[in-house]
């Protein structure tokens, strides 16, 4: 855990370690833990400028930060997008990260995620037999004795269209735009 002068930060919280650039020229790492939980832009950065009250005009260096997205970081200050991605819960920020990482970009919005988002399967062969099932394209009385290469379907065909992405939970579907 982290603390500063008021809270305690839990690990899991997006959180930034705020110094300025005049203590660190001057040998020192003196800042603190804030975070960035409850904040716009404007009260977070009110909340740095009461943190290094004693500097007349504080230049912020944001030395070390945890629990939100890289791409939104760097040590002179964030990308505009981390405050959206602040009020997203959980599950859309898993989300997201899932599709920037699957589609390989930063400055994706959540919108985009959602909108090409098409489940989560344990396997590709999975995938393909939901998606074909889904689209009708099973008959519901087809013999049981006929067998689909599931797999052979999404190496074929299906991954074409679909970018993804692997985490614990599983494998993420994307449809390509």
């Amino acid at each position: 855990m982290n603390t500063t002068e008021n809270k305690t930060i839990s690990d899991e919280e997006p959180a930034v370690y705020i110094g300025t650039y005049n203590k660190y020229n001057s040998g020192s790492i003196g800042g603190a833990w804030l975070s960035l939980e409850g904040h716009d832009e404007d009260s977070f950065y009110e909340a740095c400028r009461l943190l290094h009250s004693d500097e007349s005009d504080p230049e912020f260096m944001f030395q070390s930060f945890q629990n939100f997205p890289r791409e939104f970081y760097s040590e002179s200050g964030f990308d505009s997008a981390l405050w959206d991605w602040l009020e997203l819960g959980e599950d859309d920020r898993q989300l997201l990260a899932q599709y920037c990482d699957a589609i390989g970009s930063d400055g994706l919005t959540f919108e985009q995620a959602r909108d090409a988002f098409h489940g989560t399967a344990d396997s590709f062969a999975e995938f393909a037999e939901r998606m074909a099932a889904d689209c009708g394209d099973i008959p519901k009385d087809m013999p049981s004795w006929i067998v689909i290469d599931w797999q052979a379907s999404w190496d074929c065909g299906l991954r074409y269209d679909y970018a993804t992405s692997e985490d614990d939970n599983g494998i993420w579907f994307f449809l390509n735009h």
